[in-house]
């Protein structure tokens, strides 16, 4: 089991965010922000997904007012990306939300920052400082080494956080990012050492959508794997939703979480398999697209690792030749051809309850 960093407890509306609570899934809209009905639309979407908290950015005045009546229309924690101005972030306070996000490279002069924390405590609400390699100055000036830059961006983040602790602030998520992979696990390991405010993983931009999977999963699964990590968003260059699904997979690979959708387990096959495994799991997973049970289904080619993955899985098919062995939780129910193999499974579905269900 994975014992995560205890850190304090942040709320941030109704979502409670810190080791106590479960690790909380974000994505970001990606339309105009003054285009209320499709943020809005895109907002419901990603909470259907299972997004537990949605940032949106408003960069403009227009922006702010725009998020004014987001606010109003859905039912999701909303969190305000701020940029360089602090009016930006005053306004977004006062429209509602939940969280706004402040880059310690974007807004640096003491009597902004004091103000925004004023703001923040009047209505109650949380800050994430949210440090961006590409956003230290120092970093464009001179050809850094990797450790200097995590240095830097930790010496940002020390900085930023002094400052809210001197106004006795402390409604504090830290996040700190970077494109590059070993950096952003070194920089959260360090800020985790230093600090025991809540974190938000992330890359910056992990890439489009079949180029984001590996490193997303490698720099979040590691620090979450370590215990550290308290929210998380996978930035893709592709849709909010797409975003949702990769975090789901990542958290629960780490037993996080069950997913809300049915797993599939198939076993990569070799000369042992007397069917082909992959073009019945292809039918499979078709099958079972609009089933929305957190179910664990095993399809296996053979009577070697067959057994065994039954024994973990809710529905397990140990295809033989012609023919399909049936496990419910481990036992084996019964033998089905091949040809019946899927409607089969999907009548064993129906009448099946989850097991180990959190």
């Amino acid at each position: 089991m994975i014992r995560r960093r205890k850190t304090r407890i942040v709320n941030v509306g109704p979502i409670k965010m810190g080791s106590k609570a479960d690790i909380v899934i974000q994505s970001m809209t990606k339309v105009p922000t003054e285009d209320i009905r499709r943020c809005v639309k895109e907002v419901k979407e990603l909470t259907d997904a299972g997004c537990g908290l949605v940032r949106i950015a408003v960069p403009t005045k227009a922006d702010t007012a725009a998020f004014a009546k987001i606010v109003q229309k859905v039912d999701v924690p909303l969190i305000a990306d701020i940029h360089f101005s602090p009016a930006r972030a005053i306004e977004a306070i006062e429209a509602g939300a939940a969280k706004i996000r402040l880059n310690p490279g974007n807004i640096k002069k003491r009597k902004d920052i004091l103000r925004i924390i004023d703001a923040a405590k009047m209505h109650k609400i949380a800050i994430r400082v949210g440090v961006n390699e590409a956003s230290i100055r120092d970093l464009k000036k001179q050809d850094v080494s990797a450790s200097g830059r995590v240095a830097l961006m930790l010496r940002e983040m020390k900085k930023y956080v002094r400052i809210f602790e001197s106004r006795d602030f402390r409604q504090l998520v830290l996040s700190a990012k970077s494109s590059d992979t070993v950096r952003t696990i070194e920089i959260n390991r360090r800020i985790a050492e230093s600090f025991d405010y809540p974190i938000h993983l992330g890359l910056t931009h992990a890439g489009l959508p079949e180029d984001a999977i590996v490193p997303s999963s490698v720099a979040l699964g590691t620090l979450l794997a370590e215990g550290i990590g308290d929210t998380v968003r996978v930035s893709i260059a592709g849709k909010g939703v797409l975003e949702v699904k990769i975090a789901q997979q990542i958290l629960a690979a780490l037993g996080y979480c069950r997913r809300a959708k049915v797993e599939l387990i198939v076993c990569p096959t070799c000369g042992r398999a007397q069917i082909d495994i992959i073009k019945l799991a292809k039918k499979i997973e078709k099958a079972l697209i609009n089933i929305n049970k957190p179910l664990r289904i095993a399809v296996m080619g053979c009577v070697v690792n067959g057994p065994g993955e039954a024994a973990d899985a809710d529905l397990a098919i140990c295809a033989a030749k012609n023919k399909g062995y049936f496990y419910r939780h481990g036992r084996r129910i019964s033998v089905v051809p091949e040809d019946k193999i899927i409607k089969v499974l999907l009548k064993e579905i129906e009448k099946l309850k989850p097991a180990n269900t959190k």
